[in-house]
């Protein structure tokens, strides 16, 4: 017969392997997952959100405003030009730029499509110069110098970014530079903080480019069609007969593109 004693120890081992098999050590350590998940999630997120406000912080003194209509002026390398906008030439005519990329002057009729735009291969000079002059920022780069990481980091400044277009220029006597309308900037370093301080203060800025409000979006057949546009063609010496001067003089108005 067994004992009293005996059945109550027997009883209390049970007791005790049901307990130890019932903790649901899965259940804790999924949960436990989670919230560790979680934490990073949001901690990440924290860190961006601080990171984004301190780069527009490090970006106010080169937002454009009323007391500050051109920033870039605080922009050290910047090179500022007075340049007339409105000066139009046909598609099979070059103009003799001054400028290695040229930044202002005579241009295509027709814009290039400027509109977070990355070309891979070389575009016509005239239809970017366009684009400067509706308020477009155009990074051009050395594609002997500028490769690999380096051209990715440019590229995610441009891609999906309105009025912003980039686009390989052969001979440029620096890796890379920025154009907008009247205004230049030569760099060397991608990580440059002057690349977004020069888009800040100059992308869009009505105070700097002669039409404010002008499309950046593709014109399409007959005009310039975006997967197929025309091809670079290095910009002849000025005075080469047959080709337009960049300025012509007494050229003191601007001609809104029609539709623009």
């Amino acid at each position: 017969m067994v004992s009293g004693k005996n059945s109550k120890a027997a009883r209390n081992a049970r007791a005790a392997v049901v307990t130890q098999r019932s903790t649901p050590w899965g259940l804790i350590a999924a949960v436990l997952a989670v919230v560790v998940f979680a934490g990073a999630v949001f901690g990440y997120a924290f860190i961006q959100n601080q990171a984004n406000a301190d780069r527009l912080s490090a970006l106010a003194p080169f937002t454009p405003t009323a007391e500050n209509p051109d920033p870039s002026t605080q922009i050290e390398g910047v090179q500022v030009v007075e340049y007339t906008g409105g000066q139009h030439v046909d598609p099979v005519t070059q103009v003799a730029y001054t400028q290695s990329p040229p930044f202002g002057g005579a241009h295509d009729a027709v814009w290039a499509a400027c509109n977070g735009v990355v070309y891979d291969q070389p575009v016509r000079t005239e239809n970017l110069v366009h684009s400067l002059e509706h308020g477009a920022v155009w990074i051009t780069y050395n594609p002997d110098l500028v490769s690999g990481a380096a051209l990715d980091t440019l590229r995610a400044k441009v891609d999906g970014q309105q009025y912003m277009v980039m686009s390989p220029y052969p001979g440029m006597d620096s890796p890379f530079s920025l154009q907008s309308w009247g205004h230049q900037l030569k760099l060397t370093d991608v990580a440059d903080g002057r690349i977004d301080q020069f888009v800040a203060a100059l992308r869009v800025n009505r105070n700097t480019h002669p039409e404010p409000g002008a499309s950046c979006e593709e014109v399409g057949p007959g005009g310039f069609v975006r997967a197929d546009p025309p091809p670079f063609v290095p910009a002849p010496a000025p005075g080469t007969p047959g080709t337009q001067p960049e300025s012509t003089a007494g050229a003191d108005t601007v001609t809104p593109d029609a539709g623009s």
